[in-house]
């Protein structure tokens, strides 16, 4: 797993995740909302390519929201590297 990371995010640290007899280590990063070109980033679990994931939080909201936002998108990591496993 390589660590990607947001051209405008900064990294607040890391989430593991235990899917079967591995660990993940996913990038949570943090991006302003407002994008300087194009769409706004999506906020939560992202991925790219095979291997590639990682976690974007909004910068300007509150810490509660924040750790909302890291906590549904870990379920999704975790959904999603399931399934990759299984196929």
């Amino acid at each position: 797993m390589r660590v990607m990371s947001h051209p405008e995010g900064r990294i607040l640290g890391y989430v593991e995740l235990k899917v079967a007899s591995r660990i993940y280590k996913l990038p949570v990063q943090a991006a302003p909302r407002e994008h300087v070109e194009g769409p706004s980033p999506k906020h939560g679990f992202f991925f790219a390519g095979t291997d590639d994931f990682g976690i974007l939080v909004d910068a300007d909201a509150p810490d509660g929201v924040q750790r909302a936002t890291i906590e549904q998108a870990s379920v999704e990591a975790e959904r999603f590297i399931s399934r990759k496993l299984l196929n």
